[in-house]
């Protein structure tokens, strides 16, 4: 355990901490610190289940030993102390079982015996240097369905709800529920092990790994619910996730696209609201106050992502957020470019989202009622029922129609689907200016 504090230290000897603090601190540290502590742990546990059990105690754990100590300065190093040890234990209390009953235990499957012998860090370490990373293309296994890779990544080390990552999927919540649960279940009953991929496995799970760092950075950056438009924490470890790939990987093209639209993305970030907190479209940004150093960053990877074949469906979205970073105004920027490019990427990514940006893109390009046609399209295929930027979406092109009630019930539409304050309130105001202008 060298460099982890033992559980308690840190904090004042005798001290200890009101409930009320001590729950925001373990909260806190859930959203910051579960990530980490979860695949430390694996590490130690060689086992996914069992390393996310010992977690979960740690966490709770940390209720009453906070309350009565206090709070550490270090709340990630203390849960991570105590969920190893959980895990030291558990194989521990395993083995004596396994001594002593031996012939109802049953031998390890080829799957399991397939992992190194002794620990293998330092082989680890050599091929994915972030416990992190590792976990997550650990979790990207081959074995599982795509869909149930990526969510049970999302779910486990990016310590997402059920009900983000259904929203990521557009799905219900006891679907993904569902899908979550049968990707563990298939992971025990195949007795998969906790093992990093060679580095020869690795590019055969890239694409889910980028679409798990994906996926974490758009929750961040628009989060599903709360008060806040975004949530930092997300945003940042995606960045810190896209930058690690970027570097374990620098000959894959779909990872610098990945970190190029990640990058010119969030130059945004601090224009993205109004000081009160109020969410500000693109076309009200201040562009002057866009971070010109993540521009340049994420422009310069795009010409060598681009060449060499067909480009993917990351370097596509790329080069589409570079045209509107480099875009002088939003009125000057290069809509039908921007169209042609989202054909390529409906070619590559036949996604609902991909069809309902481009529609926005063609109602600048050729118009609001040409947008709304496709629109329409999109609404009658039933896919993005539950999304709530397509009913957003619809109500602002009938709005530039002056089609006044339809867009007041398009605001509605989109309002029941939206829990996030910032973006309720955008709605809220629009609805308002609406319905007085109807009147």
């Amino acid at each position: 355990m060298t460099g982890f504090p033992r559980p308690g230290a840190g904090a004042d000897a005798g001290a200890g901490s009101g409930t009320g603090e001590v729950s925001a601190a373990v909260a806190d540290a859930h959203r910051r610190e579960w990530a980490f502590v979860l695949a430390a742990t694996a590490r130690v546990a060689g086992d996914l289940d069992l390393a996310e059990e010992c977690v979960q105690d740690a966490y709770a754990a940390a209720l009453t030993a906070w309350t009565r100590q206090g709070v550490p300065n270090s709340p990630g190093a203390w849960l991570t102390t105590a969920a190893r040890r959980r895990a030291i234990d558990a194989k521990r209390r395993d083995r004596v079982l396994r001594a002593k009953l031996p012939l109802l235990i049953e031998p390890d499957s080829p799957v399991a015996a397939s992992a190194p012998p002794g620990d293998g860090r330092a082989e680890e370490d050599e091929v994915i240097p972030d416990d992190r990373l590792r976990l997550i293309f650990t979790c990207c296994h081959p074995a599982l369905a795509r869909e149930a890779q990526v969510a049970l990544t999302l779910r486990l080390v990016c310590g997402l709800t059920t009900v983000e990552i259904a929203q990521a999927f557009l799905v219900a919540e006891p679907t993904m529920a569902a899908r979550v649960t049968r990707a563990k279940k298939k992971i025990s009953a195949a007795r998969i092990a906790y093992r990093v991929p060679a580095p020869a496995e690795l590019p055969d799970r890239l694409d889910a790994v980028l679409t798990v760092v994906h996926l974490l950075y758009t929750t961040g950056h628009t989060a599903p619910g709360g008060d806040n438009l975004v949530r930092a924490d997300l945003v940042d470890r995606a960045i810190g996730l896209a930058r690690m790939l970027r570097t374990l990987m620098p000959d894959e093209r779909e990872v610098a696209g990945l970190l190029a639209l990640i990058l010119l993305t969030d130059a945004r970030r601090a224009t993205r609201a109004d000081p009160q907190g109020r969410l500000l479209l693109l076309e009200e940004q201040d562009r002057s106050q866009w971070d010109r150093i993540l521009i340049a960053e994420g422009t310069a990877l795009l010409p060598w992502a681009l060449r060499g074949g067909r480009p993917g469906r990351f370097v596509l979205q790329a080069a589409i957020a570079a045209l509107h970073a480099e875009a002088p105004s939003y009125a000057q920027t290069d809509w039908p470019q921007i169209v042609a490019i989202y054909d390529v990427l409906l070619q590559v990514w036949s996604s609902p989202v991909v069809a309902l940006n481009r529609a926005v893109a063609v109602a600048m390009a050729q118009g609001p009622a040409a947008g709304l046609a496709q629109l329409g399209e999109l609404e009658a295929g039933g896919r993005l029922d539950a999304y709530r930027y397509l009913p957003a979406a619809k109500a602002d092109l009938l709005r530039r129609l002056g089609r006044w009630e339809a867009a007041a019930q398009a605001y509605r539409d989109a309002l029941a689907l939206t829990d996030n304050a910032a973006e309720r309130e955008f709605l809220a105001r629009r609805l308002t200016e609406v319905t007085a202008a109807h009147t």
